[in-house]
């Protein structure tokens, strides 16, 4: 796949790769900060944001650096209307399916990047092991998720290391 979007080999241009920003609706200050952070360098790296759509946490923060940087946010909501939407998105999917929206999140990104959060987080990084989803954890405490490691698993602790490695997984995908 081509990591910012250029044409590919037959003339066609090959869509920007999808960045899943996964984490809780009810974070703190120094989590939302890296959310904004990695939300507005993924856009000017010239990649499709996209979160689970809500004007909370990380989906919030995560989206609104992404619109300052210039870049497509997708938010893909649980509920049956557009209610309580970040209003930085771009392309709003409004499923019906509650939290069996992880699936489509994670299913729809080509690397999942997991910042701090509460059970639904954890379903999505379950998710993304399960379906060999390059996953990069971001700004989990030491010694949290010891279980979710491998080739594709890495800890980062801020939003340049972040871009790194979704970059790496991005090339050598």
């Amino acid at each position: 796949m081509s990591a910012d979007g250029a044409a590919g080999t037959s003339g066609r241009k090959v869509p920007a790769p999808v960045v899943g920003v996964m984490g809780g609706g009810s974070v703190g200050s120094v989590v939302t900060e890296l959310a904004e952070q990695l939300g507005e360098r993924i856009a000017r790296c010239g990649w499709t944001l996209l979160n689970g759509g809500r004007d909370a946490g990380v989906m919030a923060a995560s989206a609104r650096g992404a619109a300052r940087g210039g870049g497509l946010v997708v938010g893909v909501l649980p509920g049956s209307d557009r209610t309580g939407s970040s209003p930085d998105l771009t392309v709003v999917v409004v499923t019906g399916i509650g939290d069996a929206r992880n699936a489509i999140n994670v299913l729809s990104s080509d690397v999942v990047v997991a910042l701090p959060g509460g059970a639904g987080t954890l379903s999505e990084i379950s998710l993304a092991r399960k379906a060999r989803r390059p996953l990069v954890l971001l700004g989990w405490p030491e010694g949290t998720l010891a279980e979710f490691s491998g080739d594709a698993v890495v800890r980062v602790d801020d939003a340049a290391n972040a871009i790194e490695a979704i970059r790496h997984f991005l090339e050598s995908g």
